[in-house]
């Protein structure tokens, strides 16, 4: 049986992730922890995250986890979700500005205040359901219609350096990536596991990802 490791740092929704990929994953054991070795040895590993971009990186650093992310990510099938997508690029203007992991490199840049779309006033954070689009193909988006309806809670948006990382996008405002890719590594800005059937599709394609 497989092992799926969710990476407990103190900053994630850890509860509803675990459970989310429990429902779907009856070919693996689903493990919250803290303890490197734990994470170092499982098969799959999933690294959420909520609040802010220095307390992510701080909590990240203070626990050795920052390291244990540099290691194993592009080694195993890799999911971050929300702030745990953010921590993986190289820079957040958060919180006055916050060095990341620099594992997708790139910029994490606050949506314009006010923002609009079509003469509309659009609110910040960027709260609710709003579709993806599929930027390119990919195993994680199998059996997911394209522009399906996912939920974000941010006021911060990623700009990955590479647009051929690129995997999902999102209208807010303008096109912003909410999806990268790598070899290993699949990253969403949106929450998964708090996105109905198709979320759950998702993370059930991660649980039988060969990370190609």
């Amino acid at each position: 049986m497989q092992k799926i490791a969710v990476i407990d740092y103190g900053m994630g929704n850890l509860r509803s992730v675990s459970k989310a990929l429990e429902h779907v994953a009856d070919n693996a054991e689903v493990v919250v922890s803290s303890d490197a070795s734990v994470i170092e040895s499982a098969d799959r590993v999933v690294c959420p995250g909520q609040g802010a971009a220095r307390d992510c990186m701080a909590a990240l650093q203070q626990t050795g986890l920052a390291q244990t992310v540099l290691d194993i990510a592009g080694t195993r099938p890799f999911l971050g979700i929300c702030m745990g997508y953010q921590v993986l690029l190289t820079h957040s203007e958060e919180n006055g500005g916050v060095d990341c992991l620099n594992i997708v490199p790139g910029e994490v840049t606050r949506f314009a205040e006010p923002l609009f779309d079509a003469g509309s006033r659009l609110k910040v954070p960027h709260m609710g359901w709003s579709e993806v689009r599929h930027v390119r193909d990919h195993a994680l988006w199998s059996g997911i219609e394209d522009a399906s309806r996912f939920y974000f809670a941010h006021s911060y948006y990623c700009v990955p350096q590479d647009d051929a990382a690129v995997a999902g996008s999102c209208h807010y405002g303008h096109e912003i990536a909410v999806a990268v890719t790598a070899p290993n590594l699949f990253a969403c800005q949106f929450h998964p596991e708090k996105s109905a059937g198709d979320g759950l599709q998702l993370l059930k394609n991660f649980t039988n990802w060969d990370g190609r």
